[in-house]
């Protein structure tokens, strides 16, 4: 094997290979040639190469998303660098461990004019676990650190001076790397190189031995008879959860919160919980509320005692602006590391695990007899009526396109879904079990969903559908640029021909200027996209043609596929708040 002339660089290969780290997200460059050909040299990493660094950045996180550890992206010098930011701040609220690994210039040439130099240190300061700013090698390119930054060649000598700075780059790397396992949060490490960048040195046998901090795990569970008590002796309890990976409870937890009678359990479609006792559609409780003649009074009847949370963000905006504004006697949220304040009344944070939670909460536990939750089962028996009657009346549109791409999902696939519309009309519908459900929801945005689904689709042994509304595809179409993509995988473009949420928020009106600026019409041919990166297409419009074009879509093939579904851009948003009147 090769590694690296350049001490810095093969230290960082080695601290990756002794916690095990194995992929490596590659973005071309010179500067950071020391770095990938170290890793690239070396069959212990699963190195992909991928042209552009936004990517790049959401192909890892889906990676990291997926496997649950720790992933790499690394880059040159320079504005590469920035690209990685929107999917730092999306790991960084997701709790999701990249690693970042940026190539640099020596500080000398920061800031005098030199090429592809920006100030690298720190960047990501508000969105990061860790930065570790390594030191310049100064055994390496010695002549140029003497005649430019004499200062870094201290009087003890050159072996010493470099016997520092690998001292201090091990502890950096330590820090970094242990911070980005014990945290689940992406980490910064950036690292100057000076030229000469692609010199190398053989090294046949075992790696030097890398000490480093072991990760003790975190969680355990949290005594408090307080707490017990008042969880017995509540009448209304609402459990809410937010983003989870699947399986994250034991299924016999969630047989004693589904047949309490003083316990609701709200899921959304990307809590991946399920239980038929279980309230999956939470804005089709909340909207006939809001709609009705004595909306106080029912929703004082829904407000809880103890709201219990767990997961990440909480998609629907209804249940927030409820319990916001009904705000319950208490608030625990359950997690290891951190806890949101999202309706303005925390009261307590179980540093712990949702088993482990349960496991003092539940075991041995007795129910409280309450209507609570038999009254609320009532209304979503009404309201899965109505939905059922209003969806076989409605013309083809995104809510009947929604219904019926949702249902056409095979068991055991791997769900991806874009933000904006797409995750919205996905919590009014009911999923099979088997079907694992990702979003980007740490900073909603729709930059990165086909990246994130097509990185998370690697290590997958079920195929992979993301679904997605034109805009958050055309955005992320240089994700197709890409020579990873199973031929398994799947997409399905809702086409509205722009922003479509935006004709259902506060605000809209019939103009140029709304067109244009906020529903952003387009004409771009999607087909054409496909034609490029060698993908299946098809393109419907219309209830028959999608029925018939579902029939081989799933089918096994050679190569992936995208079904492009244009629905009616200026009938969506009034069928849409229609069925809210409809089921009231």
């Amino acid at each position: 094997m090769k590694y690296s002339s350049i001490p810095s660089a093969r230290s960082v290969v080695y601290h990756c290979k002794a916690r095990g780290i194995r992929n490596i997200i590659i973005s071309p460059g010179s500067r950071n040639a020391p770095l990938t050909l170290s890793f690239s040299e070396d069959p212990f990493f699963k190195c992909f190469s991928i042209v552009d660094e936004r990517c790049a950045a959401f192909f890892a996180l889906g990676i990291a998303q997926q496997l649950g550890e720790p992933t790499v992206i690394l880059c040159t010098s320079g504005s590469a660098l920035l690209n990685y930011y929107p999917a730092v701040a999306e790991a960084f609220y997701s709790d999701i461990p990249i690693i970042v690994i940026s190539a640099d210039r020596p500080t000398y040439k920061v800031d005098i004019g030199d090429g592809q130099t920006i100030r690298q240190e720190n960047v990501f300061q508000n969105h990061i676990g860790y930065s570790a700013n390594l030191k310049q090698d100064v055994c390496h390119a010695t002549d140029r650190i003497r005649k430019y930054d004499p200062d870094q060649l201290t009087h003890i000598g050159l072996d010493q001076s470099q016997n520092l700075v690998q001292k201090y780059n091990d502890a950096e790397l330590d820090k970094a790397l242990s911070m980005a396992f014990s945290n689940a949060t992406p980490v910064h490490i950036n690292i100057p190189f000076e030229e000469p960048l692609y010199g190398t040195v053989d090294s046949s046998g075992p790696i030097p031995e890398v000490n480093f901090t072991q990760v003790q795990e975190k969680g355990g569970g949290e005594e408090g008879q307080d707490y017990l008590e008042t969880w017995q002796n509540a009448s209304r309890k609402m459990i809410l959860v937010g983003v989870n990976p699947p399986n994250i409870v034991e299924q016999r937890y969630l047989e004693i919160l589904a047949n309490d009678p003083s316990v609701i359990v709200l899921t959304e479609s990307t809590s991946n919980l399920f239980h038929p006792h279980f309230f999956p559609n939470i804005d089709s409780i909340i909207a006939p509320i809001e709609k009705s003649g004595n909306k106080d009074e029912l929703f004082k009847k829904l407000q809880p005692e103890i709201v219990l949370t767990f997961g990440g963000l909480i998609v629907s905006k209804k249940i927030k602006a409820f319990l916001r504004e009904y705000s319950p006697l208490q608030h625990w949220h359950v997690d290891v590391k951190k806890a949101n304040d999202t309706f303005f009344c925390l009261t307590k944070h179980f540093k712990t695990y949702p088993n482990d939670f349960f496991k003092y909460l539940l075991d041995g536990s007795s129910s409280m007899q309450s209507g609570y939750y038999a009254y609320w089962a009532g209304k979503k028996v009404q309201y899965k009526l109505r939905r059922k009657e209003y969806l076989e009346q409605i013309a083809f549109s995104d809510m009947w396109v929604f219904h019926n791409v949702l249902d056409s999902v095979p068991k055991n696939y791997q769900l991806q879904l874009s933000n904006s519309s797409t995750v919205r009309y996905a919590q009014l519908f009911d999923l099979d079990p088997s079907i694992s459900v990702f979003c980007n929801r740490g900073t909603s945005g729709i930059d990165g969903s086909t990246s994130t689904a097509l990185g998370a689709s690697i290590y997958d042994s079920n195929p992979t559908l993301l679904v997605t509304g034109d805009l958050s595809f055309l955005y992320d179409s240089n994700a197709l640029w890409n020579n990873y993509i199973k031929p398994n995988f799947r997409i399905i473009v809702i086409n509205n021909n722009g922003g479509g949420i935006f004709r259902i928020l506060p605000g809209k009106e019939d103009s140029n200027n709304f067109n244009t600026f906020f529903e952003t019409t387009h004409n771009i041919d999607i087909r054409s996209l496909a034609e490029m990166y060698k993908f299946g297409f098809e393109s419907v419009s219309n209830k028959l043609d999608l029925k018939n074009a579902f029939v081989d879509f799933y089918k096994e093939s050679e190569k992936p596929k995208i079904l492009e579904i244009k629905t009616p851009r200026l009938l969506n948003d009034k069928i849409l708040l229609s069925y809210f009147d409809f089921i009231s």
